[in-house]
């Protein structure tokens, strides 16, 4: 049976349909905004596996082109099997918030798929999947803590608006996603062009009050489609062994996680968990992964009492304090511009290379094929962590954080007009423990200072976390690794001194309060004006020149019409001046030349080979040319490729002449200066340019050589 609720979102009307497609999955919703719709499907093994330690969860988003009214560009002509990076980011997006409202101990595999049938153009389709998504879980036999939305925010002119346009995005200066339940906020990210706290509070309960209509049809969809939900069996630990490791290991592990150095308390837990198996004996060596679990839990419960009721924390910092800062720049010789940032055992180096527009990244988008100007890629080695691990492409995790710190950073990079390069940073990530991405961040804005990139303001940013059992709440800045797996929240907040560029929270538990959220704003603040200052230190502002060796890219204004002899048949005549100067030269239909040079010699070579050939003779100016035409009333000469002008037997010489031919002939290279271009004819003299050669007479009268 076919079923629809509908609601108003903004300027649209937002409706959530089951019943008519994909009805083997275990449930399945058709999401429409506009007229960009998705389908997204979930599906639930019925069989669980007790030996699993971890939800089987898996989110996929896909984009068709096919949605867009276009065949896809490549040479398949098919959508390629790697996700692009919108389409990683997006199941991302999707996963984040639902994936604490499965029981802890769900364990059958389930697969949630997010297909984009239809695209407008106008409404963007990545929030529609996570409504999508948790309204085919609620109408599923899947047991599920919901339902949630989402929606996005946007301000313009100071007005707070509920899912722009992307072309209202263009000119926002609030770019939030927000998902919450009915009482609170689950997930936040996005950016904002250095907003302050309140506003970015503001902004993000206006996006929960405005996703309550989606959380009101869901539940009115569960009500009239919804099946009962799978019973899930509770693991009940066992009570003797529970008590064994009790007395066995709680001391010692209390005693372990008072150890600030990671790698030596990673060492000194995993010594506890060997002995504790050597001590229960070869009874136990079957359940070495259970009994390695309870360790794992005890772990967890030390940490967060350390934190409530002991009001310490693993490394003995104050809940608000920052660890120790480092900062250097001007590591790598020939990259443009890099850095070294160390935050206690987190450690980043970033690296960043100019280009031209050549450079930028093309890619083909359900709104068509886009440029982009700056880059940030985010690599997370296996050493950065003391692991060994296969190398292989960039996983979820290493686009989430790289897109996280690019958000951050674009915000104060110069205009193109200003700064007419194309900009990539790479950040590797040397050593890991808590917060590689805003590492990434702060290396980042010292590598463009020191690239002389001229930025608006530099950038830092900081991971908070929290730990509540419901009744006491502490809010922890600069988090560590042991404490963002053991706490309640990751809080990414990155920012100038005058305010938020970006910023992403996921929680594990079920919602966040107005006030916590409001004290994290202001404690992350403190933290980042902190590392700001730190950064400061070291440089404070953008270097005035650019490295020797990054390219000098040249503007040139031509002639339109001249476009075709600069590229030659074709393309031979480009080509070969690029061969010729060993440069790269773009032009555009309004006739801007832009040419980028390693070498200034070779780029001013490039250059004037362009005004030669594109730019219109101008008056009074002289150029030397080849006589290609002799005529009895003077002679044509080539002033550059296809522009030839006549020199009259009078413009000749500063003296009488009765043959052309007694002063010039057909080959000559000889210097004339333009009199006069109308009607696209060149008058030429030579005469003009002998007498302008002739050395002049000084104050005494005589010759100056």
């Amino acid at each position: 049976m076919e079923i629809s609720f509908k609601t108003k979102i903004g300027a649209e009307t937002l409706s959530i349909q089951t019943g008519k497609v994909a009805r083997q999955a275990s449930g399945s919703v058709v999401v429409q905004y506009g007229e960009t719709i998705l389908l997204v499907s979930v599906v639930s093994e019925k069989e669980e596996k007790p030996d699993r330690d971890f939800l089987p969860l898996s989110v996929e988003y896909q984009e068709k082109i096919y949605a867009a009214g276009r065949i896809p560009g490549n040479y398949f002509r098919r959508e390629i099997g790697r996700p692009s990076e919108k389409e990683t980011l997006t199941a991302r997006l999707t996963d984040r918030p639902i994936r604490p409202l499965f029981p802890k101990n769900y364990s059958c595999e389930t697969q949630v798929i997010a297909t984009v049938l239809s695209m407008d153009k106008v409404n963007g389709p990545d929030i529609l999947a996570l409504n999508g998504a948790s309204a085919a879980l609620m109408i599923s036999d899947i047991p599920f803590a919901g339902p949630v939305a989402c929606v996005r925010v946007g301000r313009i002119d100071g007005k707070l608006i509920v899912n722009p346009t992307i072309e209202q995005r263009k000119s926002s200066d609030i770019d939030l996603i927000v998902a919450g339940s009915r009482t609170g906020i689950v997930m936040v990210e996005g950016s904002a062009n250095m907003i302050s706290e309140s506003e970015m509070l503001e902004a993000i309960y206006y996006g929960h009050r405005q996703l309550q209509p989606i959380i009101d049809i869901q539940e009115k969809l569960a009500g009239s489609v919804g099946v009962p939900k799978r019973p899930v069996a509770l693991k009940e630990k066992d009570a003797e062994l529970a008590a064994r490791l009790e007395t066995e290991a709680r001391e010692k592990i209390a005693k372990a996680l008072t150890i600030s150095e990671k790698l030596k308390r990673r060492q000194a837990l995993a010594d506890i968990g060997k002995s504790v198996m050597e001590t229960l004996g070869e009874g136990y060596t079957d359940r070495k992964k259970e009994v390695l679990e309870m360790l794992s839990d005890m772990e967890r419960d030390i940490c967060r009492d350390m934190i409530l009721n002991q009001g310490r924390r693993i490394d003995n910092r104050a809940f608000d304090e920052i660890r120790p800062i480092t900062c250097e720049t001007g590591l790598l010789p020939r990259v443009h511009g890099s850095s070294l940032f160390t935050r206690g055992e987190t450690q980043v180096l970033a690296a960043m290379t100019l280009g031209s527009d050549r450079d930028e990244q093309r890619i083909e988008t359900l709104s068509g094929d886009e440029t982009e100007p700056f880059m940030l890629h985010y690599n997370f080695p296996p050493y950065s962590v003391g692991e060994v691990k296969r190398l292989s492409g960039p996983s979820r995790r290493d686009i989430g954080h790289g897109t996280l710190a690019k958000r951050a950073i674009e915000k104060v990079l110069p205009p193109k007009e200003a700064f007419d390069y194309t900009i990539r940073i790479v950040s590797e990530v040397l050593e890991s423990n808590g917060s590689s991405s805003m590492g990434t961040v702060c290396a980042s804005s010292l590598a463009l200072m020191d690239g002389g990139v001229p930025i608006k303001e530099p950038v830092s940013g900081i991971a908070m976390g929290l730990v509540t059992d419901g009744e006491k709440t502490v809010i922890l800045s600069d988090i560590l690794g042991d404490e963002d797996h053991s706490g309640d929240m990751d809080f990414k907040v990155a920012g100038t001194a005058n305010g938020i560029t970006a910023l992403q929270m996921d929680i594990k538990i079920h919602e966040l309060s107005r006030d916590i959220l409001e004290k994290a704003l202001a404690q992350a603040k403190a933290g980042r004006l902190h590392i700001l200052e730190k950064m400061k230190e070291t440089i404070s502002a953008p270097r005035k020149e650019i490295s020797p060796y990054a390219p000098v890219v040249y503007k040139i204004n031509i002639n339109p019409e001249r476009i075709g002899e600069i590229i030659g048949p074709g393309g031979k005549m480009i080509r070969s001046i690029q061969s010729e100067t060993n440069t790269q030269i773009e032009i555009d239909d309004s006739g801007l030349v832009k040419i980028a040079s390693f070498s200034k010699e070779e780029g001013d070579r490039a250059a004037q080979i362009i005004r030669d050939i594109g730019m219109d003779p101008e008056v009074g100016k002289t150029y030397e040319g080849t006589v290609v035409k002799i005529t009895d009333f003077g002679a044509f000469v080539q002033i550059k490729p296809k522009t030839d002008g006549l020199v009259h037997i009078s413009e000749l010489a500063p003296f009488r002449v009765k043959n052309v031919k007694d002063v010039v002939k057909e080959g000559d290279i000889v210097k004339v200066k333009v009199l006069e271009v109308k009607d696209g004819k060149i008058r030429l003299s030579r005469k003009a340019a002998m007498e302008e050669e002739k050395p002049k007479a000084g104050p005494d009268g005589k010759h100056k050589n």
